[in-house]
Parts: C-alpha cells; sequence; structure tokens
C-alpha cells in the first residue's frame, strides 16, 4: 500500500486584494468576499513560469521527505496554465532538479489534476518508487477583467507531494477518479486565450458530484462522512465548500474542511496540495483516524481519495 510521505508548497510574494480587482473589474470588493469567499490572492511575477513555481514547491517537499532529486524514480506534473503545448513543465521541472533521465510526465487537467496525480502515483509507486506529484498554476495570465465572475477567482500557487512505496504518515486506501465529457465546454482554456467558465454548470456539478464520490468511496470503505475528521478539497469556492459539507450532512465544516482560500483564492490544480501541505504543516503530529481529499475541475473530472493512518 503506497504512502503519502510528505508536501510542499510556494506561493508568490505579490498579494492582490479584492479593492485590487475592484478598481480593474468594476466588482465590489464586498461583493467578491460574498460570492467566492476570497480576500486576496498570490499573483507570480512576470518572469516567473509554471515550472518555476513548482521547483520551489519541489524543492521544499523533498526537504520535507528527508529526500533528494535523486530519490526520485518519476514526476507527475499537473498544469492548466503551462506557458505552451508542448513540451509541458514536467520535463523543464526534471531539467532544473538536475535529473536528465528520470521519466517526467504531465497531466494537464485543470483543478482536478493533482489528485489525478496521486491516484497514478499510488498505483505506480510500486515500480517507480518514490514519485514527486507537483501541481503548479498560473492562472492570473489566464484570465480577462472583460470576464470579472471569473477573473475574481483565481491566484498562483504550487503544491507537491512525494508518494512512496512503503513510507510515510498516511496510506493511500483507496482512490475515485470520474470524468463526464458532456460538460467539456463548460471550463475551458483556449491556446492563447482567456479562461471560458460557465459558472453555474460548475457549482451545481461540483455540488452534486463531489458528496457523490465521497460517500460512495467511504462506503466501499466501511466509513461514513462522520468517521472524517480532516476532508482536504479542492479550493475553488467557499460556498461550493459549503455545499459539499451540507450534502454530506456536516455541520461543523468550518472545523472538519480545511480552506485556505481567503488568502489564496483557486489557484486550480495547485489548491488541494497548498491546502494540503498546509494541514501538515499545521498539523505534524501522526494522523489518527482517516483523511478525504477531493476534487473537481475541467473535463468535468473529479474525484476523491481516502487515506488512513500509516
Amino acid at each position: 500500500m503506497p504512502y503519502l510521505r510528505a508536501f510542499g508548497h510556494h506561493l508568490p510574494p505579490r498579494i492582490v486584494t479584492n479593492a485590487d480587482l475592484e478598481a480593474r473589474t468594476g466588482r465590489a470588493a464586498a461583493s467578491i468576499e460574498k460570492t467566492s469567499g476570497i480576500l486576496e490572492r498570490r499573483y507570480a511575477d512576470e518572469g516567473a513560469s509554471v515550472a518555476d513555481l513548482g521547483l520551489a514547491a519541489a524543492t521544499g517537499c523533498l526537504a520535507n521527505a528527508n529526500l533528494t532529486a535523486a530519490d526520485i524514480g518519476l514526476i507527475l506534473f499537473s498544469s492548466g496554465s503551462a506557458e505552451r503545448a508542448f513540451p509541458g513543465p514536467a520535463s523543464v521541472l526534471a531539467q532544473k532538479l538536475g535529473l536528465t533521465t528520470t521519466p517526467a510526465i504531465d497531466i494537464p487537467v485543470a483543478s482536478a489534476g493533482s489528485l489525478i496525480g496521486l491516484a497514478f502515483a499510488a498505483d505506480l509507486a510500486p515500480r517507480y518508487g518514490n514519485i514527486l506529484v507537483v501541481a503548479s498554476e498560473i492562472m492570473s495570465r489566464r484570465i480577462s477583467d472583460a470576464d470579472p465572475d471569473t477573473a475574481i477567482l483565481f491566484g498562483d500557487g504550487a503544491g507537491a507531494c512525494i508518494v512512496s512505496p512503503n513510507e510515510g504518515f498516511l496510506k493511500i486506501a483507496d482512490v475515485s477518479l470520474s470524468t463526464d465529457g458532456n460538460y467539456a465546454d463548460a471550463l475551458q482554456l483556449q491556446h492563447n486565450g482567456a479562461i471560458q467558465m460557465k459558472g453555474l454548470d460548475v457549482i451545481v456539478q461540483a455540488s452534486r458530484k463531489i458528496p457523490r464520490s465521497i460517500e460512495d468511496l467511504l462506503t466501499k470503505n466501511n466509513l461514513k462522512p462522520a468517521d472524517v475528521p480532516v476532508f482536504l478539497m479542492h479550493q475553488a469556492n467557499m460556498n461550493l465548500i459549503r455545499k459539499v459539507a451540507t450534502a454530506l450532512q456536516i455541520p461543523d465544516f468550518e472545523a472538519r474542511f480545511f480552506s485556505n482560500i481567503q488568502r489564496y483564492g483557486n489557484t486550480s490544480s495547485a489548491s488541494l496540495l497548498i491546502a494540503a501541505s498546509e494541514w501538515r504543516t499545521a498539523n505534524p503530529a501522526p494522523p489518527t483516524a482517516p483523511i478525504v481529499f477531493a476534487v473537481f475541475g475541467a473535463g468535468f473530472n473529479w474525484g476523491s481519495l481516502l487515506a488512513l493512518p500509516a
């Protein structure tokens, strides 16, 4: 059974507040907070790349795992905002880590790609050993102020995780992944364009599909939502997190659903691993109960992962 060994994350230093976006988009700062739960987000510097942010997160993750780049057998890199179609940031990250033969594979799935990477890593760890999963996004370059409903949501950042075949603080017990291509056009990014999002479709489908995925996964493993003290979700929208908690009949969602969207906004596929890394930093003791990870993103792709105490 594979293990989660360590997390790491990186946020650019530049802070963009709701007041900043009000001046740009005309959307009132108070309205932004009410509709999304976001107070501020981070934007990458002009010269930074998706791989640069990923490198910073990966470096911290390796240090937390007491590993070096040479200990990594495979890199899985998720990003929906890479600078070019190919080659993607995975090979660039490998080069920046000094690796010349280690396989490095891209997962270009916005929002849901980090959990997909964890799922793949869980299956591949017995063959490749330690797997570095990285999710990095510079979404600030993929938005348009002419579409304030989308522009107010997104920020930049990167997260990372080491999945190991035989050592870690949580065991990956089970994973569920799903795709419904009927909604592929509801969240998309054309080359050299801005993000196009049908927000109502995203919220409606996510608020239905995420709880169902979690419940099915828990039932399969003889567990109930009440048995899970910590839920780590893609940080898309505070109202969505609240809807998921309500569907799972979890009244104390603020205590059990870790959230940092207030400070970082929606960092797409990076958000899950950034949240997991911050949660782990705040809770360094060995976990004693199940933890659930869940995502929803472009495609539509969604899923959940069950981790148990090691």
